[in-house]
């Protein structure tokens, strides 16, 4: 679960991992940082929670380049070696606006998915509630009572759980998990991470081919 509140850098690597053209831009170095920096500067204070300088936003964004010429170096360790992975299909992506659904509202819900299904995962993001749940007949009454919500949840995805045994900068394993699936024509809808694990969200349609390159990945 991430905090609500993250650092300017972690925000800064956040929005461009999950925005596929950003990211290639930065990667090939075919972007400039000021005007990258004017673009995503609201997403970023939505991130930290308040008011961020865009000469910091720059500084980010250009370490954050930077990283890619350190990673070549190193791009023959197999970053997922040891790592286990598990595939469930059937998921349903459930968010809440964190400014419509208390606090309180989401641990009741907790409470209640726990009886469908103890293997649902919950995150609290800055600006929303997300539920990873199966999609079975119950947990859709239990979502009933929501119906008024506009859009809020997704269905026919699945979930690939990565489990990494050793410390590592899980932000780093995102951004390389997303670009051997894109190279291989896969698209990612979502991804979370935690100290010790990370969730990627997919169509359902992809996620056994995800699993047999990542595990061919481990393997290598």
């Amino acid at each position: 679960m991430r905090a609500s509140s993250v650092s300017v850098p972690d925000a800064v690597r956040d929005i461009i991992t999950r925005n596929r053209s950003i990211y290639d831009c930065i990667k090939m170095d075919l972007i400039n940082y000021t005007a990258l920096a004017v673009k995503i500067q609201k997403d970023v204070e939505a991130h930290v929670g308040g008011p961020v300088n865009l000469n910091t936003i720059v500084v980010a964004i250009k370490r954050y380049a930077d990283s890619f010429e350190k990673k070549d170096d190193v791009q023959n360790e197999p970053v997922l070696k040891n790592a286990r992975l598990s595939l469930t299909d059937g998921i349903m992506d459930i968010k809440f606006s964190s400014q419509d659904f208390r606090v309180e509202d989401a641990l009741s819900l907790m409470d209640r998915f726990t009886r469908i299904d103890p293997d649902y995962e919950f995150f609290r993001l800055t600006d929303s509630f997300r539920f990873l749940a199966e999609d079975v007949s119950d947990v859709r009454k239990l979502l009933e009572p929501f119906s008024s919500h506009k859009n809020f949840f997704q269905t026919g995805l699945a979930k690939i759980s990565i489990s990494i045994p050793q410390p590592e900068d899980n932000r780093d394993i995102v951004s390389y998990v997303s670009e051997i699936l894109h190279n291989n024509g896969i698209e990612l809808v979502n991804a979370f991470f935690g100290q010790d694990s990370i969730v990627l969200v997919l169509h359902e349609k992809d996620a056994a081919r995800a699993y047999e390159i990542l595990r061919a990945e481990i393997s290598r």
